[in-house]
């Protein structure tokens, strides 16, 4: 999927929603318990609700791996149920992979090629070498981690270089925005962090950026489209428990989909308000 291709998708839906699939085999509705494959029957049920509301999804590969080999056949079928269910969906894995450049051309292979996700996240601290096998993937793209929304980001992101006057997570934005294209790089930016949008765009203007942190950890929609926006929309705003728990009973679909809506609707205005 090209960037044009997420922005005509973004158009179409009138929404640049990104729901987390973050599922907690122990947050899950007690009814699904019983079922051969809990964590699967808790993802159809969301992507059943949402899928008309929301152009990505984006699995949590730690909820995943936590439950060893289940929890890797978990992932499988959600992948391929959501591949079955809709072409209209760009699809994430959040594994901040991030390795040498052998060792991250097997990641690439796992995600791009045994898994059929649009894009991966990575942490770009090691560099060019470990994002490069990565951008071999035709349609496929690298979201680099630039700016997050946790506690500790300023014990590295915030370093001002003495020669450069320059912040460590711009270095990474001017560095890496030079290692592919607009269809294949991506960022991630806290929401948390949405006045920093501003600087971010001067770096790159015109690339997407993942933005997490809505919802749940306390970060403004409204904020982020007035800092972060550009011209082609630019974002993926990610939800994920404000979403997915919004009930712990057998209603937590049709829950899930009103705070999906919630969202998806506020998008719409933000969307008309740019001229979008």
């Amino acid at each position: 999927m090209t960037a044009n291709q997420l922005f005509e998708l973004i158009r179409k839906k009138r929404s640049f929603l990104c729901v987390g699939l973050d599922t907690d085999i122990n947050k899950i509705p007690e009814h699904l318990k019983n079922t051969d494959d809990p964590v699967f029957e808790f993802n159809k049920a969301i992507v059943d609700a949402t899928h008309d509301l929301a152009v990505a999804y984006k699995p949590n590969l730690a909820f995943y791996e936590s439950l060893g080999a289940r929890g890797w056949e978990s992932l499988d079928k959600t992948v391929d149920y959501i591949r079955r269910k809709t072409k209209d969906i760009f699809l994430i894995a959040d594994a901040k992979r991030g390795d040498i450049g052998n060792t991250s051309a097997l990641y690439a292979r796992t995600f791009f090629e045994t898994f059929d996700f649009d894009a991966v996240t990575l942490a770009p601290y090691m560099g060019l070498d470990t994002v490069t096998p990565f951008l071999a993937y035709e349609g496929k793209w690298s979201v680099i981690l630039a700016l997050t929304s946790n506690k500790s980001a300023g014990d590295f992101q915030y370093i001002t270089g003495k020669t450069t006057g320059k912040r460590l997570y711009e270095t990474v934005l001017e560095k890496s925005s030079r290692w592919g294209t607009t269809d294949q790089i991506m960022y991630v930016v806290g929401a948390t962090k949405a006045e920093a949008l501003q600087d971010i765009r001067k770096i790159v203007p015109d690339h997407f950026l993942l933005v997490p942190g809505v919802g749940a950890q306390g970060g403004s929609l409204t904020e982020v489209a007035k800092y972060g926006m550009n011209s082609r929309c630019g974002l993926l705003v990610n939800s994920s428990r404000g979403i997915i728990y919004s009930s712990k009973g057998e209603d937590f679909a049709e829950q899930a989909r009103m705070k999906a809506k919630e969202m998806q609707e506020e998008m719409n205005g933000l969307l008309k308000e740019a001229g979008i």
